[in-house]
């Protein structure tokens, strides 16, 4: 029934791209997007391995200029950069809100951890006892955070850092560091989709939302095979 719905309603209009923009503006502006990505999450919860979870940044070049945009020398182009959150499959959970390219990845870090963290209490997932993997980069404050929500950190120590001899001891395990891969790949297939490889919205908030449709695109196809398998 849903799908002759469906169908029907696709084939007896012609629709244009002028209109389907519109009415993603408009879900963009009400929150339909965030409200459908953490409704996803929520619904099959039991399909995500949270067995660890990863911690990635990662630099998208922008054309257009607008919202979040700036030098990024390594790069060397102005690029947006985007916080990640993914599972131990490498299915992504959370965005935080893009900055500058010209930020590193600590930059606003307990705003942002707190934005990630929040996307998945939404969703009903139980923070208390997860491991999290992150790079060295997350060194110097994300342990503190990790701790004051009960989540298990396992992040690469930097060694340019210079931690002093006082300093408590700090466990790390390399073969669960090694999971991180995992969203290095989901990275790179978020890139195959061209409108997410290069940056032309200005809007911050429209690029957030184009990220959650890709999330829930590949996550909802993930799914789909598995129940067919």
């Amino acid at each position: 029934m849903e799908n002759a719905a469906l169908t029907a309603f696709f084939t007896t209009e012609s629709l244009s791209w002028q209109g389907t923009y519109y009415h993603f503006r408009e879900w963009v502006k009400d929150g339909s997007w965030s409200k459908v990505w953490i409704a996803i999450l929520s619904a099959h919860k039991d399909k995500l391995d949270l067995s660890s979870m990863q911690l990635d940044g990662s630099h998208t070049p922008c054309k257009q200029g607008g919202e979040a945009v700036g030098y990024q020398a390594r790069k060397k182009t102005k690029t947006t950069n985007s916080l990640f959150l993914a599972d131990n499959q490498g299915n992504m959970l959370a965005c935080a809100s893009p900055q500058e390219g010209n930020h590193h990845d600590l930059f606003d870090i307990q705003t942002l951890f707190e934005e990630l963290c929040g996307i998945l209490t939404q969703a009903g997932i139980n923070l208390k006892g997860l491991f999290l993997n992150a790079d060295a980069g997350f060194d110097s404050q994300q342990l503190k955070l990790c701790k004051e929500k009960h989540i298990e950190a396992n992040i690469a120590l930097n060694s340019r850092n210079g931690v002093p001899q006082t300093q408590e001891y700090v466990y790390f395990d390399e073969e669960l560091y090694k999971c991180r891969t995992v969203i290095e790949h989901a990275n790179a297939w978020m890139d195959s989709f061209k409108a997410l490889l290069v940056r032309f919205e200005k809007k911050a908030t429209t690029w957030v939302a184009l990220l959650l449709l890709a999330f829930s695109i590949r996550f909802l196809r993930k799914i789909n095979q598995k129940s067919k398998s």
